[in-house]
């Protein structure tokens, strides 16, 4: 990091690299909050000299363009939620799912972890954070992979779980578009509950209720509709089955 004792996070010059869908979005999003800001640019643009390099790119070329961009930018950082510090100044994640066509406010309220090397620039990460209106949390470099792998299962993979749900209710006659519909508030119910009281206050359902008769007509359903969701089912099965068990443990 180059003379970063000076720079102020609220007046500094930034240079978004990477123009993906969260790169496009942060760009307009640090500008709504009065940046000065240049981009998106691609990776392999021409950058001009700015105070904070903010790499949005693919983890595997973090270390390239950090290379490149590193002698015209007093600080670089990047917006990766798994990968380290090692050719960057500083980490600022958004604990969000983006298709690059939300509004600036996006990150008003959302979590925002955050790391570096030194406290000058964890102060520029944490000030870019809360001037983005989000909530900075710190996530140290032994973590990442960890809280990385907990925001996945938070969203990409309760994807796959929910593209399972729908593929199971159009087996039931449902159109694609229907069965989202009707399955949605469902889902977010049980969001909500589970944000306010942790999974297993929240759980129903037929393994919650100790019905595995129920458990055995909807594997035989999975099987002969869908038998490539089968092991998906089961391991989902076990999974709430274990989650009963600490409930039962924790009230006996």
């Amino acid at each position: 990091m180059n003379q970063t004792d000076s720079l102020n996070p609220a007046s500094a010059s930034v240079a978004v690299i990477g123009a993906g869908r969260l790169g496009g979005v942060l760009t307009e999003a640090l500008r709504a909050a009065g940046f000065d800001v240049h981009g998106p640019f691609c990776r392999d643009d021409a950058v001009l000299s700015v105070d904070i390099a903010l790499l949005c790119v693919p983890d595997a070329a973090i270390a390239a363009v950090a290379d490149a961009v590193r002698d015209r930018a007093r600080i670089v950082g990047h917006v990766s939620g798994a990968t380290g510090l090692d050719d960057v100044d500083f980490s600022m994640h958004p604990l969000q799912t983006f298709t690059g066509d939300e509004s600036p406010d996006v990150f008003r309220g959302i979590g925002c972890a955050v790391d570096a090397h030194t406290d000058e620039a964890l102060a520029v990460a944490t000030g870019l954070a809360e001037a983005l209106r989000a909530r900075a949390f710190r996530v140290g470099v032994a973590q990442r992979a960890g809280y990385h792998a907990a925001a996945s299962t938070a969203s990409n993979l309760l994807l796959t779980v929910l593209d399972a749900a729908e593929q199971l209710a159009v087996t039931a006659g449902l159109p694609s578009a229907d069965a989202r519909a009707l399955l949605a508030p469902l889902v977010r119910r049980t969001v909500e509950n589970w944000a306010d009281a942790g999974a297993e206050a929240s759980l129903t359902g037929p393994i919650a209720r100790g019905d595995e008769g129920t458990v055995v007509r909807q594997r035989a359903a999975v099987a002969d509709a869908h038998p490539e969701l089968l092991a998906l089912f089961d391991q989902l099965c076990a999974s709430t089955r274990e989650l009963v068990g600490r409930t039962q443990e924790e009230a006996a």
